[in-house]
């Protein structure tokens, strides 16, 4: 069904206290996620992008609930992931799965290719026997691998072949949302293409959902129907895909586009650059007001005292931004 929200999280918050000395209780805490909200409508791709160390790849992670939550929803078909039990998550686990960023990091290295995509059909009692056996010969000839390939073990692949054996395993329960933590980041450029081209095929074939967490700004165009830019743990802008290449609004925004080279060495010439002042602030104590001012060009008094609330633009284009509050 068009625009059928499939999962919507709402304030979604996650800190990390952290720990001064054995019996002390510490209110000093890393602001890794600070209340975002998003909707991801059955079968699109939402990019979410932003700095390393922006919160993205936490926020994906607090939605599988690898991380606890601090406070927040996170509603899939109804129900919301953070008030489950450990019985009814692992059974909502069989709608949404995950794609680790390292490849080589996210496959046990004792186990078997077989074992590795099997154990999922293992968990969730799905396949058994030779069905088992067939199941996973067919979920590598799907991400482009053999039969041949079960009984070798994660050393034996490449880091393309070890990703694809991992969207084979996040595959093997029929999930219908995927969250894809950075899976290219770790990649060659030459295989990068080469697996974001299997995910779009994979989405036509299977009716997938995505959230597609990555930096690559150039590489999300190519994937995402629509994009949000994180901040400092917050979404600051949030739009089709189109809209935010042709017309951003927020200052980081278009900043980070700024960025983007451009294969035409005269418009890459000619074009002006945005270039920020000072770092990222830290987590452990982030500004008052909006968090961006502090390197924000166009930051004004209010910036400082009021953090700005996400508003509609027309045409579903949201911004966090006071430069915008009065229109």
């Amino acid at each position: 069904m068009k625009d059928e929200v499939i999962l919507e999280v709402s304030e979604l918050v996650k800190h990390f206290p952290i720990e001064q000395g054995l019996f002390a209780r510490s209110t000093t805490k890393v602001h890794a996620v600070n209340g975002i909200s998003f909707k991801l409508k059955r079968g699109e791709t939402l990019g979410l992008v932003g700095e390393s160390g922006c919160g993205k790849s936490t926020a994906g992670r607090t939605i599988m609930r690898l991380y606890e939550p601090t406070s927040g929803k996170a509603i899939l078909n109804g129900k919301n992931l953070f008030e489950l039990d450990t019985k009814e998550m692992l059974a909502m686990r069989r709608r949404i799965q995950m794609i680790f960023q390292d490849p080589y990091a996210s496959l046990n290295p004792r186990m078997t290719v077989g074992d590795i995509i099997g154990e999922p059909l293992d968990i969730h009692r799905l396949a058994q026997g030779q069905k088992r056996t067939d199941r996973i010969y067919q979920l590598l000839e799907t991400v482009g691998l053999n039969s041949e390939h079960a009984n070798r073990f994660p050393h034996e692949f490449s880091g393309g072949q070890r990703q694809r054996i991992g969207i084979a395993r996040a595959l093997a329960v029929d999930p219908e949302v995927i969250i894809c933590d950075e899976p290219i980041s770790a990649l060659d450029v030459s295989i990068q293409a080469q697996i974001v081209n299997m995910l779009e095929d994979l989405q036509d074939r299977l009716g997938l959902t995505y959230l597609f967490i990555a930096h690559d700004l150039s590489m999300v165009k190519h994937i995402s129907h629509r994009i949000a830019v994180m901040y400092l743990g917050k979404i600051v802008e949030l739009t089709e895909s189109f809209n935010l290449y042709e017309s951003p609004l927020h200052p980081y925004t278009q900043a980070l586009l700024s960025a983007i080279p451009i294969p035409d060495p005269e418009v890459e010439r000619t074009r002006q650059r945005i270039v920020l002042q000072g770092g990222v602030p830290s987590p452990i104590d982030p500004p008052s007001g909006c968090y961006f001012r502090t390197r924000c060009p166009k930051a004004m008094d209010i910036c400082a005292s009021q953090a700005p609330e996400m508003r509609d633009m027309g045409n579903e284009h949201f911004v966090a931004c006071h430069l915008y509050s009065g229109k």
